[in-house]
C-alpha cells in the first residue's frame, strides 16, 4: 500500500539481482575468479620475460627520484616520482642529455622546494652512479667509447630485479617516548613563529630605514 495521494502503483523488480542481468557490467551469472592461480602464473611469466628483454639493464626500467605526494593527507609519506630535476642532476654532476642514456629518468617540469629533498635525490644519484656499469654498444675495440666500464668488470654481472632499483629509505613512523629536556622546556615554538612573522612584516621598512641612514651619512 502506498501513502495518500496519486502515486505510482508499487512495481518493484525484486527478481533483478546484481549479476543476473544482461549487459556488459551485469553478467547473466555471477563473475567467478577460478583463473586466479593462472593469472598469478601469467604475471610472473610476463615479469620474467620483461626482465630478460631488458637485461642486463635493471628490470624496473629507469631510476626515479624519491618525492613526497601532494596534499596534507599524504605529504608525510615517500614514493617514487616521475623524474629527477635539472637542479638535482646539476648537483650530482650528470648532464641532462646523458641521464636518459644511462637509465636515469628526467623531469624538466618538477621543482625543488626544499634543500632536504634536493640533497636526498642527489645522494640517490651519486649512489647509482657509483654502482653503474656501462656496457659498450658494439663488440670489439672500435665499439668501446670513453666512459664505458672496462671489460674485466663486466664478467658475470647480475641483473637488478628490485622494484625501486635503489630501495627508498622510509623513516620509522613510531617515535619512542622520552623525557623532555630543559632546553626544550625553555624554547617556545609560538614565540619563534611570532618573531619570524613580525620580522617578515617589517623587513622592508627596516631596509628602507637602513638605506636612508646610509644616504644621510
Amino acid at each position: 500500500m502506498t501513502g495518500a495521494g496519486n502515486h505510482v502503483i508499487p512495481n518493484v523488480h525484486f527478481r533483478k539481482v546484481n549479476g543476473m542481468m544482461h549487459g556488459r557490467m551485469n553478467r547473466v551469472m555471477m563473475r567467478t575468479w577460478f583463473d586466479q592461480a593462472a593469472r598469478k602464473k601469467r604475471r610472473s611469466q610476463n615479469r620474467k620475460a620483461k626482465a630478460a628483454r631488458l637485461a642486463p639493464r635493471p628490470a624496473a626500467g629507469l631510476l626515479r627520484p624519491v618525492v613526497h605526494p601532494p596534499t596534507q593527507r599524504y605529504n608525510m609519506k615517500l614514493r617514487l616520482g616521475k623524474g629527477f630535476t635539472l637542479e638535482e642532476l646539476k648537483e650530482a654532476k650528470i648532464p641532462a642529455k646523458l641521464a636518459p642514456t644511462i637509465g636515469i629518468a628526467v623531469d624538466h617540469r618538477r621543482r625543488n622546494r626544499c634543500t632536504e629533498s634536493l640533497q636526498a635525490n642527489v645522494n640517490r644519484l651519486k649512489l647509482y652512479k657509483s654502482k653503474l656499469l656501462i656496457f659498450p654498444k658494439k663488440s670489439g675495440k672500435k665499439g668501446v667509447k670513453k666512459g664505458d666500464t672496462p671489460k674485466s668488470e663486466l664478467q658475470n654481472v647480475a641483473q637488478n630485479t628490485l622494484k625501486e632499483i635503489i630501495p627508498v629509505e622510509r623513516p620509522a613512523l613510531r617515535v619512542k617516548a622520552r623525557a623532555i629536556t630543559a632546553e626544550e622546556k625553555e624554547t617556545s615554538a609560538y614565540k619563534k613563529m611570532k618573531k619570524a612573522r613580525t620580522d617578515k612584516k617589517y623587513e622592508g621598512a627596516k631596509r628602507k630605514k637602513a638605506e636612508g641612514s646610509k644616504e644621510d651619512k
